[in-house]
């Protein structure tokens, strides 16, 4: 009797509760995940929004999550019928922010953090996702030509290192992976993007952070989302400008002018555009596929990405194929999460001999066609100047081939220990495989009488990362604390292949493919790459404690201690701390009385990162090499490399230290209808590290040594606005400016024992200018300061005139101490001014975007004004109005000194969204875009977008591949 009132007892609890979830408007909503609390009976509605759930009692509580909305709870009761509304929490998506080992609300920030979402991303024809923040985030530069095989160059808050490379690039960490490559994204792969910006927020990163961090954060499947979709385009890409050269007849005029006749040779009565010859129209095309679905306890996803970018000189292109997947699955109650994610990026890179191409493109005589009668590239190997290659040969003889292969495996475990305590551990892997090849064929102007040169090169890179770290979450009547304390363990295996050029190959049909069948006649004509292998080791321990005081007083505090192989035995180790803090003005009783403002936050922090991107396992080693001086001898008979120190060492080499002091203001005007933050920032960057210090050779083996001495300085302040200027049922209008201003200053290049006054950078060359600067580097100046020639007009003869150091004005070419300073390559200003407008089911968003007060060194324009050699290269229209006797006129001076200033129509975007009454079938968006509509600018030349990177910014010099405007057209489809 016991048995059966125990089984009619349980038949009477356990039931089955069905009913529907709709969305605000009452829709049906497919994959829903409904869970019982506290056990592992779960289930997801249909497409239609209903469900069906058994439970064990009224007091059983049912769960709905879906990704998007907020979840809801619902006591079973003696409810038989559940009918549950959905309402979407978008805002609560877009305030969550990573912040490093963890996520942070935005009302919770202490430091300076920008965060970029999907929907806000640029459109159009991307080779690199870093371009989607382009004009986005005030105080990030970002400049990209229109070459398809090129990176663009990232500068935050301006630059802070006398090096080059990714020592000044921003620090990238991918779905938690530190150090990442961001090429192994697609752009429709991405969720958000979070920029750190100063110190406190980047000292977590310790000796990486000094240019800044940004965290991306890729698409995952949430909360019983069950997804496919399809994102795809096709794009036309055309050159935005050309330069106006002179067509044969014009240039064979304006020689009848002046009294001179081009050397027959040099005149086939030919009338050829080598821009034209050389420049195309591109086509891109871009797929993603992809799929993702979650169940009560997984998560899972797959996307494959195809892009095809031709670029606009023939025979460059670009082709990437990136395939992802990822699975998280749940254990023991949620209590155990293991994850594994593989990424794989497969790049194709066809390329050409740039400088050469580019420049003759410009230089070489319209007289004469491209080919001889024969059929074969006509040359003229014994005209002098500046354009002595036909350029069609070059592209067409020349090939540069990269296949490039990136995979990266990342495996994660986190345990949930006890309430708000968790420890998550991972161990990720990178591969980055780099096979690239030239051939030079037999008919090569650049590699004449060697029957043809291969250059093969093989390298492997392989990065390895551990990290565990605990994090404990818990709040306890009006305080909140959360706290970090984690290891880190990093190996880096760089340069593992080989690289050789070998000649003399029978015919061309295999080019560099089998370079065993070269035939050089000498030892010498075989070269091996000088890259020698090396291991680099990071060890790292970090922590970080958050303490929020009733939602008004915030305070944040982080150490990081790493030690780094590539260091001197003195200086291997480093603390890098970081303490901020922020009061939630909004949250005191004096603010009600002010009901125009909906949100006040003023947040301050200083901090201390580093930089030791960029260096290798032997920077502060001796190490023995082939001098470049003696690179061969007589070794018992016989000839063999000579072996000699080629570097000093320097047991007290050290990271260079970023020291940030920060100061913000976030606020709210009308319910948040306009926000924004200004930020005025400090960033001092000590311990430079510059290689060309002298020492004495009595103390040490070389005349010049790696040391850390010099200082430079940034200051700033930066705008970032976001407001709903119209909401109705209908239409709205959203608007984000922002801008940013930043000063550059080198404040030192000595100290006690290493001096030093200046650094000379930036030869350019030209015509009896081979030896000479343009750009230098000392105390009081920017980065990127021009060194030059002071212009003062034409004589009465129409001859340049120049100002020399006495102040005289002479008609003949200056000294190199005459020349001056004369302005700097680093913009004042950088502002973006983002909009999207909605109509229905319409879209349309723009972004503007541009920089101020910047100077561009136009050497292009310089080498191309040559009147009196018009018989040996082409000129430029512009240069019918210089006298032919100015025998000065292309002396690279400050007339070529412009201004960089411009304001860019950089992309708009028209779109339709279709919503299908299927229910299989989520949304369908139709759009067109249009990237670089208009550029409004002084600056003379293709383009004002020069690169801002490395140690001569702002230099066009006959190697800047154009500019492109883009269109494309596209769909999105999600099921």
């Amino acid at each position: 009797m016991l048995a059966i009132s125990v089984c009619t007892f349980a038949q009477q609890q356990a039931r089955v509760i069905k009913g529907k979830v709709t969305d605000e408007s009452n829709g049906g909503l497919p994959g829903v995940t409904i869970r019982v609390k506290g056990t592992k009976s779960a289930t997801s509605t249909n497409q239609d929004g209903n469900f069906s759930i058994q439970v064990n009692g009224p007091q059983d509580i049912l769960v709905f999550n879906m990704l998007g909305t907020l979840t809801r709870e619902v006591i079973v009761g003696n409810n038989q019928n559940l009918n549950i509304t959905l309402v979407t929490d978008s805002k609560q998506l877009k305030d969550v922010v990573v912040i490093g080992y963890g996520t942070s609300s935005k009302k919770d920030l202490t430091g300076a953090v920008t965060s970029v979402n999907a929907e806000e991303f640029n459109q159009g024809v991307m080779t690199s996702p870093a371009q989607l923040l382009q004009g986005k985030v005030a105080g990030l530069n970002v400049t990209k030509s229109g070459d398809p095989n090129a990176k663009p160059s990232t500068i935050l808050r301006g630059p802070s290192t006398l090096r080059e490379g990714a020592a000044q690039e921003p620090f990238y960490v991918i779905d938690g992976v530190p150090g990442a490559s961001i090429d192994l994204l697609a752009p429709a792969d991405i969720e958000s993007i979070d920029i750190l910006k100063d110190a406190s927020s980047t000292a977590i990163y310790g000796s990486r952070a000094a240019n800044g961090v940004i965290i991306v954060t890729t698409k995952r499947s949430k909360g019983g989302q069950s997804r496919l979709s399809y994102s795809g385009y096709g794009a036309v890409e055309s050159v935005s400008k050309k330069y106006d050269m002179l067509s044969a007849p014009e240039l064979r005029q304006y020689l009848k002018d002046n009294k001179q006749v081009l050397n027959p040779i040099d005149d086939d009565g030919s009338d050829t555009n080598w821009q034209k010859m050389l420049e195309r129209t591109g086509y891109s095309q871009n797929h993603n596929l992809s799929y993702g679905g979650s169940g009560a306890s997984s998560e899972y996803g797959a996307s494959v990405n195809y892009f095809d970018n031709q670029g606009i000189l023939k025979n460059t292109s670009l082709k990437r194929t990136i395939v992802r997947a990822y699975v998280n699955q749940r254990f023991f109650n949620d209590r155990l999460k293991l994850g594994l994610t593989i990424t794989n990026s497969a790049t194709t890179g066809n390329d050409i001999y740039q400088t050469q191409a580019l420049s003759n493109m410009l230089f070489y005589l319209p007289t004469v066609s491209p080919f001889n009668a024969d059929g074969t590239y006509k040359e003229n190997y014994d005209r002098t100047g500046s354009g002595t290659r036909n350029p069609l040969s070059i592209v067409d003889n020349n090939s540069i081939k990269n296949v490039n292969n990136k995979t990266l495996i990342n495996g994660m475990a986190q345990v949930n220990i006890l309430s708000g305590l968790k420890f998550t551990a991972s161990l990720s892997t990178q591969k980055d495989q780099n096979n690239s090849s030239s051939y030079l064929n037999s008919q090569s102007g650049l590699a004449r009488g060697v029957s043809g040169q291969a250059i093969k090169a093989d390298v492997l890179n392989k990065s390895e990362v551990i990290e565990g770290y605990f994090n404990y979450d818990k709040v306890f009547g009006q305080h909140s604390l959360k706290l970090l304390a984690g290891y880190s363990w990093q190996e880096d295996r760089t340069n593992d292949g080989f690289g050789v050029t070998t000649q003399g190959f029978s015919n061309d049909n295999l080019g560099a493919n089998n370079i065993f069948l070269s035939n050089p006649s000498l030892l010498s004509q075989i070269t091996f790459a000088n890259s020698p292998i090396s291991t680099l080791r990071l060890i790292s321990f970090y922590g970080r404690a958050q303490y929020n005081y009733k939602e008004k007083y915030l305070f944040q505090a982080s150490l990081r201690k790493d030690g780094s192989s590539a260091f001197g035995i003195n200086s291997r180790w480093g603390l890098f701390p970081a303490v901020s803090a922020g009061w939630r003005i909004i949250g005191e009783d004096f603010m009600k009385s002010v009901p125009v403002i909906s949100d006040l936050k003023l947040r301050a922090g200083y901090g201390k990162s580093g930089n030791s991107l960029g260096f290798d396992a032997f920077s502060a080693l001796l190490v023995y090499g082939t001098p470049a001086t003696s690179s061969k001898y007589l070794n018992n008979g016989v000839i063999s490399n000579a072996i000699g120190p080629v570097r000093n060492e320097n047991p007290d080499l050290k990271w260079e230290s970023t020291s940030t002091t920060n100061i913000g203001l976030d606020f709210g005007l009308f319910g948040n209808r306009v926000t924004g933050s200004v930020d005025y920032y400090i960033k001092k960057t000590s311990d430079l590290i510059y290689s060309e210090y002298a020492v004495s050779t009595t103390q040490y083996f070389l005349p010049t040594i790696t040391a850390n001495v010099g200082k430079i300085k940034n200051t700033g302040i930066e705008l970032s606005l976001n407001a709903l200027v119209v909401k109705t049922k209908d239409f709205s209008w959203n608007t984000s400016p922002n801008i940013a201003h930043n000063k550059n200053v080198v404040e030192t290049l000595s100290d006690d024992f290493y001096k030093i006054s200046y650094i000379q950078t930036a030869v350019l060359g030209g015509k009896g200018q081979s030896g000479n600067y343009s750009q230098i580097i000392q105390p009081g100046e920017a980065l990127g300061t021009f060194k030059l020639w002071n212009y003062a007009g034409k004589n009465a003869a129409g001859v340049s005139t120049y100002v020399n150091a006495a102040g005289q004005t002479i008609a003949t070419q200056p000294l190199t101490s005459d020349a001056k300073i004369a302005g700097n390559a680093q913009p004042k200003y950088i502002y973006g001014w983002g909009n999207s407008f909605t109509y229905k089911k319409w879209d349309l968003s723009f972004l503007v975007r541009g920089v101020l007060g910047n100077k561009i060194l136009n050497a292009t324009a310089a080498g191309l004004n040559t009147p009196a050699d018009a018989k040996l290269q082409n000129i430029p229209r512009a240069t019918l109005g210089e006298s032919f006797n100015d025998g000065n006129a292309y002396l690279i001076s400050d007339r070529y000194l412009e201004s960089g200033s411009y304001l860019r129509l950089d992309n708009a975007t028209l779109g339709y969204s279709i919503k299908p009454k299927v229910q299989t079938i989520k949304a369908i968006r139709l759009y067109v875009t249009a990237n670089n509509l208009f550029v409004i600018t002084k600056y003379t030349g293709l383009d004002p977008e020069i690169n801002i990177g490395g140690l001569t910014p702002g230099i066009d010099n006959n190697n800047y591949y154009p500019k492109t405007r883009t269109f494309s057209l596209g769909i999105n489809a999600s099921f």
